[in-house]
């Protein structure tokens, strides 16, 4: 017995040693690294520092593992660069909610004023990726001096997102109202009335709150919608409930505007201003730390010094870069809809830009905000037949940049999986928006009544600086000298989109 408990000793001891080793214990071996000194031992791999080390910055010195002042220097300087491009990329959606906030509210003060576009936006409107197939609505709420009712009219699509540019809930058809319209109530962080019943209620994070929806349109008309639009939606105080005010709606449509966000010094200041307005306490640590890095923080002044000035401008030109390069040329593959393609997803990580759940895909959130605006789920459901999905693509078929000066095919095979409709869009890489030419509207779409088919039900769509004998109604304009990328929408997607049996054609440059 005593043989076997030795036995037993000796194997827990050999599992034990080598769960150690497995865990990357290391048996020190050779010579000390001091043996002048009765207690030295060797040195362990990777603990130590060299005494120069090249990197892209320059040379470091170091003395006994110590950077000296010069090498000190550019180590800080460096990592307030990196934290300075990081904070950029993470600012990016409250910076892009203040552009457009502020945008608007040049037209009037929130909770009166109702920008509408009546006859679509059309490419003289810089707006991130906006589509020109039904009639926007946008209304800006300020909910500083309590809850909000905002009374939504029938048949709308829409959501609210507050001012870090996170979804608070939907409204109309895929809202609680269903598309039958109704009351919403909408309620400031840390709130603590009485909610009254027979309203929808929508918690906010933020004071100030985007609301936008879109109308559609009745037998290729916008004005039944945008009627209805006006006639139903109201916006007022809780407590004016009995005498709402007059809203004021502004037609937007034809007028040159622009609610895109700066890159630029500028980009801090506006960040600063929603840092300062707005509660933080939705923002996780590492985002609020980033920005507090660089002198951004709650409650106390942005007051860089000319040093960091220079530094944060070449931080913002270096993010407005990188957010490019993942926008246009991204490398990771689990952010395309097919294997040998490249067409892109619009929300790569889910609308919340996960990996998985709590943790957050930077590049997908970095993308998305550089590029588009407006958060929901129904933009990325998975339901058939329900809300929307947006397919893109900024490369030809070779996997190059698409030339404004050149001319390219884009085939969609025979029967389009949507309930509701599709629609090709053109924007300009510059500015994200829809590509300024010669053209309104630069696309092709399944409403358009004189929409050419091949004889196989497939439809080609051209694209360049002129269209093709015969096919002008199924061509888009495109400009030489700029670059373009496209999104395919698609209303309703069915099945075939989901089980990818169907699937769009690349697109081919021709010669």
């Amino acid at each position: 017995m005593k043989k076997l408990r030795c036995l037993a000793t000796t194997i827990a001891a050999i599992v034990l040693t080598a769960a150690f080793a497995g865990a990357g214990a290391q048996e020190l071996r050779g010579p000390p690294a001091d043996p002048s000194q009765k207690f030295s031992t060797p040195m362990p791999p990777g603990v130590a520092a060299p005494a120069t080390l090249e990197t892209r910055f320059g040379k470091l010195r170091f003395e006994g593992g110590v950077p000296d002042a010069a090498s000190t220097d550019k180590l800080l300087e460096n990592l307030i660069f990196q934290r300075a491009v990081q904070a950029y990329l993470l600012g990016l959606p409250p910076v892009n909610q203040l552009a457009n906030r502020q945008a608007i509210l040049s037209m009037g003060p929130a909770n009166l004023t109702v920008p509408i576009w009546e006859q679509m936006v059309d490419s003289r409107t810089i707006e991130l990726t906006a589509n020109d197939n039904t009639p926007y609505t946008w209304s800006w709420l300020d909910l500083r001096n309590g809850p909000m009712v905002l009374e939504v009219p029938p048949k709308v699509l829409g959501t609210v997102n507050d001012m870090w540019y996170r979804w608070a809930g939907d409204v109309g058809l895929t809202g609680p109202d269903r598309g039958a319209g109704g009351k919403y109530l909408l309620v400031p962080p840390g709130y603590q009335g009485e909610i009254p019943a027979g309203y929808h209620v929508i918690r906010t994070a933020t004071f100030s709150v985007w609301v936008p929806w879109r109308s559609f349109l009745v037998d290729g008309d916008p004005k039944p919608g945008v009627d209805e639009v006006k006639k139903f939606t109201k916006i007022y105080p809780l407590a004016q409930a009995a005498n709402p005010p007059q809203l004021n709606f502004i037609n937007m449509s034809g007028k040159p505007f622009n609610m895109v966000g700066p890159a630029g010094w500028t980009f801090w200041e506006m960040l600063n201003q929603v840092v300062q307005e707005e509660p933080t306490e939705t923002v996780d640590p590492t985002t609020l730390g980033m920005w507090a890095s660089i002198g951004i923080q709650k409650g106390k002044p942005f007051a860089p010094d000319e040093r960091m000035k220079k530094l944060l401008t070449e931080a913002a030109a270096v993010g407005d870069a990188t957010a490019r390069a993942i926008g246009y040329r991204m490398r990771d593959r689990a952010g395309y809809i097919f294997d040998d393609a490249n067409w892109r997803y619009a929300f790569f990580g889910g609308y919340k830009f996960e990996w998985q759940p709590g943790v957050a895909n930077l590049d997908a959130a970095a993308f998305f905000f550089f590029l588009a605006t407006g958060v929901t789920p129904a933009m990325d459901t998975k339901i058939v037949g329900e809300g929307s999905t947006y397919p893109w693509t900024a490369l030809d078929s070779k996997g190059r940049p698409l030339d404004g000066g050149k001319n390219y095919k884009l085939r969609l095979p025979p029967n389009v999986p949507v309930k509701t409709f599709w629609s090709v869009i053109v924007y300009n890489t510059q500015t994200r928006s829809m590509q300024q030419s010669n053209e309104q509207f630069p696309s092709v779409s399944s409403q358009n009544k004189d929409l050419q088919k091949n004889a196989d039900g497939s439809i080609d769509v051209y694209f360049g600086p002129k269209a093709p004998p015969g096919k002008a109604s199924n061509w888009v304009q495109t400009v030489p000298g700029q670059t373009w990328f496209t999104i395919l929408r698609l209303y309703g997607p069915l099945e075939p989109w989901f089980n990818k049996t169907w699937r769009p054609g690349e697109i081919e440059l021709q010669p």
